[in-house]
């Protein structure tokens, strides 16, 4: 029988996570990031498995992900924050979902209270230059939410919100001190937010000053490491996803030999390649060609030649590989399989972006 080819997540993994976060960063809340398929982990069954958990809030990115997750069961007993707006969005459709959105403007503000939504968070930019208004356009900002709470609309400043560069502390410290001088601006016209949150996982973890009320963490649920220089099993989490693939075929070649587009790696000695049918259209980087190892059979195989675009070459000499077998891209390492954070080396970036870009195409499943 044929290994399973794929994504496997294990959901028991993430209500572990979202326990050790909770814990930790207590008595702030946490607003579990299920955001971008739930970095690549799958955001419906994600979701579910961290309210299961205690998960009182839910963030992403946009207004379409968090109606995905209304569509799919979650209720509005859990609350959903959305931060990225279209310039179009009227807001009507959150309010008909009860979506909070976090806005950026005066424009979103203003259009978010004709919607009658019911709650909003403000977004402040305190030096991370994405998402929020800075600090030139905050007169103008603040005067429209004072405005709003002294009439008693219906729509609420709930919440205000910036985010973190992660630059260094020092500079995350600079951020902190934005955004207070933000919630003073605030304070100054009759707003005083009920919540208040600039931490994503990394000072969720290592910064206590800065978690104010509520946490927004992604990564670290997922079992990945967010602070440089610190493993999962060191900050308590275990990686949540694993992938494996099947052995398709296996094809002998001899010594000089060369594997894959452009020739990039050529057989040192006649050996044995075993093909598995992952490639950079289901989101593996051509480049990781000659630089990552997988796991068979409790042993570690190069992976060689160019990725191509819906396969990958893995040397595994004479070892005794069988069609059908399972190949484990990456795990969990403390069962022996390559961490994802070595295929994020190998190119030069971070496991978020790893996981994050696998294809939607790749199969899913819950464990």
């Amino acid at each position: 029988m044929s290994a399973f080819t794929g994504i496997t997540v294990d959901r028991e993994a993430l209500i572990a996570n979202y326990a050790t976060v909770a814990s930790v960063v207590a008595p702030a809340g946490v607003i579990a990031v299920v955001k971008a398929d739930a970095y690549g982990h799958g955001a419906l069954e994600c979701a579910q498995a961290f309210v299961d958990a205690g998960a009182e809030w839910l963030g992403v990115a946009d207004i379409d992900e968090a109606l995905a997750l209304r569509a799919g069961g979650i209720g509005d007993d859990v609350r959903i924050l959305a931060w990225l707006h279209a310039p179009d969005e009227d807001f009507r459709r959150a309010a008909a979902a009860d979506i909070t959105p976090a806005v950026s403007s005066v424009e979103q503000l203003a259009t978010a209270v004709d919607a009658e939504v019911p709650r909003v968070h403000l977004v402040v930019d305190t030096g991370l230059s994405r998402n929020g208004a800075v600090e030139s356009e905050w007169p103008e900002l603040f005067a429209l939410a004072g405005s709003l709470a002294a009439s008693g609309a219906r729509t609420r400043i709930e919440g205000v919100m910036s985010h973190l560069s992660n630059a260094s502390e020092p500079d995350d410290a600079a951020q902190g001190a934005a955004l207070e001088r933000a919630l003073a601006g605030l304070a100054t016209v009759g707003v005083v937010p009920d919540v208040v949150h600039l931490a994503a996982s990394a000072a969720a973890l290592s910064l206590p000053s800065l978690r104010h009320d509520l946490v927004r963490t992604g990564i670290a649920l997922y079992g990945l490491s967010p602070v440089p220089g610190r493993t999962s099993a060191e900050l308590g989490l275990r990686p949540a996803m694993t992938v494996t693939a099947s052995v398709l075929r296996l094809i002998p070649v001899r010594a000089g030999e060369g594997v894959s587009y452009g020739y990039t790696h050529r057989a040192e000695r006649d050996t044995t390649l075993a093909i598995v049918g992952l490639g950079y259209a289901d989101g593996f980087d051509r480049a990781f060609g000659n630089r990552v190892d997988v796991a068979i059979g409790g042993r570690r195989f190069p992976v060689v030649g160019r990725v191509a675009m819906n396969a990958m070459h893995i040397d595994v000499g004479d070892a005794p590989v069988a069609v059908g077998d399972e190949v484990v891209l990456w795990g969990d390492p403390a069962t022996g399989v390559p961490a994802v954070e070595e295929w994020a080396a190998a190119i030069g970036t971070i496991n978020y972006e790893i996981v994050a870009r696998l294809g939607r195409g790749v199969p899913r499943r819950m464990s």
